[in-house]
């Protein structure tokens, strides 16, 4: 995530709103690029993940997490490229990789999906966690780490799997290329979850 961008969430008061998070350099910076503007957000049905696309085509994506007091701090969860810059050489245009709209979908297993899109193209991406494994008790490697010969090995051991840790994973599940011949604006997901409306500026 880039260390230059920021988003502020507040809370109403009496008073009104006040400032409660920021993500991102909270010192001066000397110079904000123009791709790490946030150009949409949206959370999802429970509220436990917050995501967000920029006018660089990234999706950044936040968990909450809420501590001792009830207080709840969103906190960096993954990112991912979304989208890229492209030509539509029959109209000779280019197609910038600014996310216009996200749409998160209700979750119906461990997986998470939600769509993302800019001027042109919809994509639904599905979020989950890898199970990352590794091998251990290998023959060739004693205790220490180091590398046994095979002529050395005087008794054979079977080579365990352990679970070493969990591994965020996002990959892209459909592509709704070029339905629109204006620049898409918004995306309305259907109740049922597996139909959506997409709508543009005409």
């Amino acid at each position: 995530m880039s260390d230059r961008k920021k988003l502020t969430t507040g809370q109403g008061d009496n008073d009104g709103w006040r400032f409660l998070q920021v993500f991102g350099d909270k010192g001066q910076v000397e110079e904000i690029s123009e791709a790490d503007l946030i150009s949409t957000l949206c959370f999802d049905d429970t509220g436990e993940f917050l995501a967000t696309g920029d006018k660089g085509g990234r999706v950044v994506l936040f968990d909450r997490e809420n501590n001792k007091k009830g207080q709840s701090t969103y906190n960096f969860f993954t990112e991912f490229q979304s989208h890229e810059p492209e030509f539509d050489y029959l109209k000779s245009i280019e197609i910038e990789e600014k996310i216009n709209t996200i749409r998160w979908l209700k979750r119906q297993n461990a997986s998470r999906f939600l769509l993302s899109s800019n001027d042109k193209t919809i994509k639904l991406w599905k979020i989950y966690n890898q199970r990352v494994n590794n091998i251990s008790e290998l023959n060739t490697i004693d205790e220490n780490g180091n590398y046994v010969s095979p002529e050395s090995i005087t008794k054979a051991k079977v080579p365990q799997l352990t679970h070493d840790h969990d591994s965020c994973t996002v990959v892209p599940r459909r592509i709704y290329g070029h339905a629109h011949q204006y620049h898409i604006n918004s995306i309305s997901v259907n109740s049922d979850d597996m139909t959506f409306l997409s709508s543009d500026d005409l």
